[in-house]
């Protein structure tokens, strides 16, 4: 018997069992608070360009500090989500949620200084690590035959990054300071709520051992790391163009800025729409096999943007399907987990898989634009994406389809 959890008296629902309505009050919360953090642990992307005139940065400055909320977010899903298993959503949810609230304050007086705003964006990044928060929660709450499509839906809440891209510039026009007034004050309302109204399944697996040894020991599981790798390709692919993008299609279509960044956004919302899909396709299809089929159609679209065609149609069309690979891939890998990894595990295996996949998507961007910078063409980059994808298709399908839960 393993000692190592405690579990309630109450039994488990049946596996056929529709979900209750506190499961769907738990799901409509989680993914508002995982949008709500995310739009705050993207709060310095969208005003980049103006701190960049304001501190005089360098472009390599600029970048960093867009990328150290990213990567400290990333990072920190790691003990998150162990944290998770052990002290349940409940807790982590609305106290993630407060504690975001003063990084996003701060941001107010450390504008004048680059320094600061690196200390600043480090506070930050504790916005993205809510994906290991929620996933656990929301995979408690729904049966197996409902977990993809529901783990879907949560996913989806990553289109808080899109919502500050779009809206936090547009805020600023109002008030330097008006922005982080705001999310500000939609934390604080939501970390209410949720201290009220989040709940913990009460059939939860609570582990009894220490932090360290939860996180060895999803360490230790192969399927750790097999799942990290999908995830990696899938969701960090979508990372990758969403900071990636712009520059692409400013560069080598001749496009505006605001041109690019209309079409960037087209590419962001279809990887949300198609995250619950890839779910939803889950709980009807093994979810390896979706991932497979998904990535296949990531790694074709990225050929045929490798030969450099004209954006319309052709490369609007690769570019589209290709978001709907990798969103449909991102939201079948989180159906895997939920189907491969043992329950009391979940969080742990989720903040390693989640931290994959945001660090990722910091990879092929630097490696595109090295490529570009040396050989004035973008088709080297698109066909080593496409190689990935491919790998991702023969590994999920040949391998992941015939690995069973061990609880």
């Amino acid at each position: 018997m393993d000692t190592s959890v405690k579990q309630s008296p109450e039994p488990p629902a049946p596996a056929a069992a529709a979900p209750s309505p506190a499961a769907y009050r738990n799901l409509i919360l989680a993914t508002v608070g995982f949008a709500l953090t995310f739009w705050a642990w993207n709060l310095i992307a969208p005003m980049s360009g103006d701190y960049k005139d304001r501190l005089g940065l360098s472009s390599f400055q600029q970048s960093f500090l867009v990328a150290v909320p990213v990567l400290v977010g990333s990072l920190g899903r790691i003990p998150v989500g162990a944290l998770t298993d052990k002290y349940g959503a409940k807790l982590m949810f609305p106290l993630v949620s407060a504690l975001t609230i003063v990084p996003v304050l701060l941001l107010i007086p450390a504008k004048n200084s680059y320094g600061a705003m690196l200390a600043v964006g480090f506070l930050l990044g504790l916005g993205g690590t809510t994906f290991a928060i929620g996933v656990p929660l929301v995979n408690a709450w729904f049966p197996p035959h409902k977990r993809g499509f529901a783990l879907g839906v949560f996913g989806m809440g990553m289109g808080g990054v899109a919502l500050s891209g779009y809206f936090t510039p547009r805020i600023a026009k109002h008030g330097d300071d008006l922005p982080f007034l705001v999310v500000a004050g939609a934390l604080v309302v939501f970390a209410l709520v949720a201290a009220v109204l989040v709940t913990d399944h009460p059939g939860r697996k609570i582990p009894t051992d220490t932090l360290a040894h939860r996180l060895g020991e999803a360490g230790k599981l192969r399927v750790t790391w097999e799942l990290s790798a999908l995830y990696a390709i899938g969701f960090g692919g979508i990372v990758a163009f969403g900071v990636y993008l712009p520059t692409y299609l400013k560069t080598w279509y001749e496009m505006s800025p605001t041109e690019a960044g209309t079409k960037a956004a087209g590419f962001a919302l279809v990887t949300v729409v198609f995250r619950p899909i890839g779910g939803w396709l889950s709980d009807r299809i093994h979810p390896a096999v979706v991932t497979s089929v998904a990535l296949l159609l990531a790694a074709l679209m990225a050929i045929v943007q490798a030969f450099e065609p004209p954006l319309n149609p052709v490369g609007t069309i690769a570019l589209l399907a290709m978001a709907a690979g990798l969103g449909t891939a991102s939201g079948s890998v989180f159906a895997l987990v939920s189907q491969v990894t043992p329950q009391p595990k979940v969080g742990s295996v989720t903040g390693i898989v989640g931290a994959m996949g945001g660090l990722g998507g910091f990879v092929p961007p630097l490696v595109m634009g090295a490529i570009y910078s040396a050989k004035d063409s973008y088709a080297i980059g698109f066909m080593l994406l496409s190689d990935l994808a491919l790998a991702g298709c023969v590994y999920a399908y040949g391998r992941m389809r015939t690995i069973q839960r061990d609880e």
